[in-house]
């Protein structure tokens, strides 16, 4: 009966031994055995693993696809217009034996720090290069593939591979927000005030062409006015010189009766005139003799 205690305290201690040197590593996962400090083993296979318990420990990774958004981050491109940028980056431990030595104990937290530094002078490098007008266009696909293959480069010390970085949002900063729509809308203004020009000096040649035709068209039917009238005349005149020739008397009654329609018209004509007037001849005779008499 005295051995029975003995035997359940080496049991309990055989299990307790047991699960201490006993873990379990996840299919997620990669996991390093540490003894004092340093690397003894490394499982990156899912399944049971073994250690010395009291003296080595396990430190467990993540070998997922991690995710790491940058703070906003306010940089100059070329045309020194300064900009906000938001970014992101895919990232993964590809060595872990590495990825201890390089953050410590810090761990994932104390890797995102170092790699968001990374990530901060590969954006102010790559966007601080090219307009501002490059990255709010479809070129920043290729800066972004550009700022990716800078932060690999950069992120192999730490023992991480970055898959992909994406700039989010590239805006300009809020105090300079209204000076720029108020500088766009200033060149709005000289844009629409030049289209108004344009147009004005575009009316005037119309206006003046037109003018010009105007001129000219009057001036021509009254040059032809002045051909056909004075046509006329001539015609008129030479029909009453022919007319005077062929029987003087017959054209100055003639003259006189067209004279006497001319002055006579309307229901109450008067005029005061002396009866002796050559201009009553024929009322008085019609030969027009009176003033012979």
């Amino acid at each position: 009966m005295k051995k029975f205690p003995i035997v359940v305290g080496a049991a309990v201690l055989g299990v307790f031994l047991l699960t201490s040197s006993v873990f379990v590593v996840d299919e997620r996962e990669k996991a390093l055995v540490l003894q004092f400090g340093q690397v003894r083993a490394v499982k990156e296979d899912p399944g049971l693993a073994w250690k010395i318990p009291f003296i080595q420990e396990v430190v467990k990774y993540d070998d997922r696809i991690l995710s790491l958004d940058t703070q906003p981050l306010e940089v100059t491109p070329a045309d020194d217009r300064r900009l906000v940028v938001d970014a992101f980056a895919r990232y993964r431990i590809s060595d872990v034996v590495q990825f201890r030595q390089a953050v410590g104990v810090g761990g994932v937290a104390s890797a995102e720090i170092r790699l968001e530094r990374i990530m901060n002078a590969a954006l102010r490098s790559v966007l601080g290069s090219v307009d501002s007008n490059a990255i709010l266009s479809d070129d920043r696909v290729g800066l972004m593939a550009r700022i990716r293959d800078t932060a690999i480069q950069e992120s192999l010390n730490l023992g991480l591979e970055v898959i992909d970085v994406r700039i989010k949002r590239a805006d300009l900063p809020d105090q300079n927000l209204a000076a720029t729509f108020d500088r766009m809308q200033a060149e709005r203004e000289r844009e629409a005030a030049d289209q108004r020009a344009r147009g004005k000096e575009a009316a005037q040649r119309v206006r003046a062409s037109a003018d010009r035709q105007a001129l000219e068209l009057v001036s021509a039917a009254q040059r032809d006015a002045d051909i056909i009238r004075g046509e006329a005349d001539a015609e008129q005149n030479r029909i009453y010189a022919d007319a005077y020739g062929r029987d003087p008397e017959f054209f100055k009654f003639y003259r006189s009766l067209s004279a006497y329609e001319m002055a006579l018209q309307g229901q109450n004509s008067s005029m005061v005139l002396s009866p002796n007037t050559p201009f009553f001849d024929y009322f008085t005779d019609p030969m027009g003799n009176f003033s012979d008499q």
